[in-house]
C-alpha cells in the first residue's frame, strides 16, 4: 500500500516533466530501493537521504523503504530529487502530515548534514511544474532569485531539510519568500570608436544586427577582425521578456546563472576556443545530452575566432542548426531539442602565415587552399554576408575622422528591426533572417527587373537556390535601414556583392 505521494521535477532538455514520488515503507528485509529508471546519482540519493534525516533529528525506519518514480518510463537522473524522496518517507512513515505538499513541486539536494543545495534547471522545472497546475514550490534558498521569475506559482525556500518539517508540522518557522526581482547589472559593452578604419565591416556588422545574419570576415591579422566581432551583441537590442525567459531557460539548464543575475536580458556572447569538441559546441554528454555553446548563444551571437583552425567536423556540426535554428541531440536515454537561434560570425585569416598584407606570404598555393578549405562550400553557403579586411593604412586619418559609436548605429539598428518586426508580425518572424524563402519568393515577390542579377547569377550558377534566398533576406535589410518599403535593384546587388566577394 503506497502511503505518500510528493511532487517533484524532471528535466528533458529544457522542458520539465512533473514527477510522481511515492513512498512505501514494509514488505521485506531492511534496505532502500529507487524504481523508475534512476541514473547512478538518482540512485545515490537513498544514501544521502537517508544521512540527512538521521542528521536532523529524525529516524529512518528499520523496514523495506521502496520510493517509485513515475512516469518510470522516463529516464530519470541528477540529485535534485533528494528533497522529494526525503519528504515522501517522512511523510509515509508519519512524522510530517501529508497535507502540506498537496500540489507542491520538491526541489534541491540534500547534504548528508540536512542542508539544501541548488540544483540545475530550477527556472524551467518550475515552469512544467506550473504549466501541470502545480501551485505551489519548495526551493533552495540560493536558487529563490531564479525561482522568482515565474510567476503565478507561490515559490518558497529553505536552507535545511529541518526548516521544511518544522514548516510541515505547522510550527513557528517561516520558510523564505523569494525578494523583488533585481535587475542585472548593464553590461559595459565595447564600443565601435574602438575600430580603426574598416568602412566595409562596420557596415557589414550593422547589416547583420539589423537582419540577424551571419557574417564571415577575413583578412590579414591585426585588422581588427575580433574587435568587430565583440562588438555585434552591443548593437543588438535587449531580449524580450519571453526571449529571456527562454535564453535563461538554457543557462538554467546548464548551471551557468548566477544569484546576482537570475535573468539574461542581453544578448548573449559565445566564443570558444578553436580546440572545442562537438559537444562543448553543438551539445552533448551521457543519457540526455546537455546544451553547448549554440544553445548557451540562442538569441545572441555565437563567434569562432580563427575559424579555419577549427576541427572540419566542429564546423559541419553546425550546418543545420544555421539553417533550423534549434539542435536535436539523440544519446542513449532519449532525444532532445535545444534552441539554438544565434548569429554567427566568423573570423579567419587567409592562410597560415598570416602575414599583414597579402604580397608578403610565403604559402605555396597549395597550402592557401587546403586552409580556407576548411570553411567548406555548404557552411560559407549559409552565410549571408563576406567581408575582406583590408589592412590599416592611415591609423591616424581613421582616428581624426570620428568613427560612429555604437550608440549612434544601435539605434539605427533597431529602427530597422522595428520596420521588419511590423512587417513580419503576423507570421511569427522577428527579423529577416528568419523568414522562410519560399515566402519571399511568393507573398513577399519582388519585381522581376529588381532580382534579374540574381536571376542571372542563377543560372549561371555563381549562387545556389538557398543563396538566392539569402541574398533575398539581406535586400530586406538594406531596404529596412533605407527606410524603404521594398527593396529595390539597388539593395539586390549590394545583397549579392555581400556573397560574391572572395575570402581568398
Amino acid at each position: 500500500m503506497v502511503l505518500a505521494r510528493v511532487w517533484s521535477v524532471a528535466l528533458a532538455g529544457v522542458d520539465g516533466v512533473p514527477v510522481e514520488i511515492e513512498a512505501d515503507i514494509g514488505g521485506g528485509r531492511p534496505r532502500t530501493q529507487i524504481v523508475g529508471l534512476p541514473d547512478a546519482a538518482l540512485n545515490e540519493a537513498k544514501d544521502r537521504v537517508r544521512a540527512a534525516i538521521r542528521n536532523s533529528g529524525l529516524e529512518w525506519p528499520d523496514q523495506l523503504v521502496t520510493f517509485a518514480l513515475s512516469p518510470a518510463a522516463l529516464p530519470k537522473g541528477g540529485s535534485g530529487y533528494d528533497l522529494a524522496l526525503s519528504v515522501a518517507m517522512l511523510v509515509a512513515d508519519h512524522k510530517i502530515p501529508g497535507d502540506a505538499f498537496a500540489d507542491t513541486a520538491l526541489l534541491g539536494e540534500l547534504a548528508l548534514d540536512g542542508r539544501l543545495r541548488a540544483v540545475k534547471g530550477v527556472l524551467p522545472c518550475l515552469l512544467a511544474a506550473r504549466r501541470a497546475g502545480l501551485r505551489r514550490a519548495v526551493v533552495p534558498t540560493p536558487a529563490l532569485p531564479e525561482a522568482s521569475l515565474v510567476s503565478d506559482l507561490e515559490v518558497l525556500g529553505a536552507d535545511t531539510l529541518t526548516e521544511v518539517v518544522a514548516w510541515a508540522r505547522g510550527e513557528q518557522v517561516e520558510l523564505r519568500h523569494p525578494g523583488p526581482l533585481v535587475a542585472s547589472p548593464p553590461i559595459d559593452q565595447p564600443d565601435l570608436t574602438d575600430v580603426v578604419g574598416q568602412p566595409e565591416g562596420r557596415w557589414a556588422l550593422e547589416v547583420a544586427a539589423a537582419g540577424g545574419h551571419h557574417v564571415l570576415l577575413a583578412g590579414p591579422p591585426g585588422t581588427g577582425k575580433t574587435m568587430l566581432a565583440r562588438r555585434l551583441p552591443g548593437l543588438l537590442p535587449v531580449l524580450s521578456s519571453d526571449q529571456a525567459l527562454e535564453v535563461t531557460a538554457i543557462h538554467s539548464v546548464a548551471g551557468s546563472l548566477t544569484a546576482d543575475s537570475p535573468l539574461v536580458t542581453a544578448p548573449p556572447f559565445f566564443a570558444p576556443h578553436h580546440t572545442a569538441s562537438i559537444a562543448a559546441l553543438v551539445g552533448g554528454g551521457l543519457g540526455i545530452a546537455k546544451p553547448g555553446g549554440i544553445s548557451k548563444a540562442h538569441f545572441g551571437v555565437l563567434f569562432l575566432d580563427e575559424a579555419a583552425e577549427f576541427a572540419s567536423d566542429r564546423l559541419e556540426a553546425l550546418r543545420t542548426a544555421l539553417e533550423e535554428g534549434e539542435i536535436r541531440l539523440a544519446r542513449r536515454d532519449g532525444i532532445v531539442v535545444y534552441p539554438a537561434r544565434f548569429q554567427l560570425v566568423l573570423a579567419t585569416n587567409l592562410c597560415p602565415c598570416a602575414p599583414p598584407r597579402d604580397l608578403d606570404c610565403v604559402c605555396p598555393p597549395q597550402v592557401r587552399r587546403r586552409y580556407i578549405s576548411r570553411l567548406s562550400g555548404p557552411l560559407l553557403d549559409r552565410v549571408d554576408i563576406r567581408v575582406r579586411m583590408r589592412p590599416v593604412t592611415a591609423m591616424s586619418l581613421s582616428l581624426d575622422s570620428a568613427p560612429e559609436d555604437t550608440a549612434t548605429v544601435r539605434a539605427r539598428v533597431g529602427e530597422a528591426r522595428a520596420r521588419a518586426g511590423r512587417r513580419w508580425a503576423a507570421h511569427g518572424w522577428r527579423t529577416n533572417a528568419e523568414v522562410p524563402g519560399p515566402d519571399l519568393r511568393r507573398e513577399f515577390a519582388l519585381p522581376k527587373d529588381v532580382t534579374a542579377l540574381l536571376d542571372r547569377s542563377l543560372s549561371t550558377g555563381a549562387i545556389t537556390a538557398r543563396g538566392a534566398d539569402r541574398c533575398l533576406r539581406v535586400s530586406w535589410t538594406l531596404a529596412d535601414l533605407a527606410g524603404a518599403a521594398e527593396p529595390s535593384r539597388d539593395h539586390v546587388v549590394a545583397a549579392l556583392n555581400f556573397r560574391e566577394r572572395k575570402v581568398a
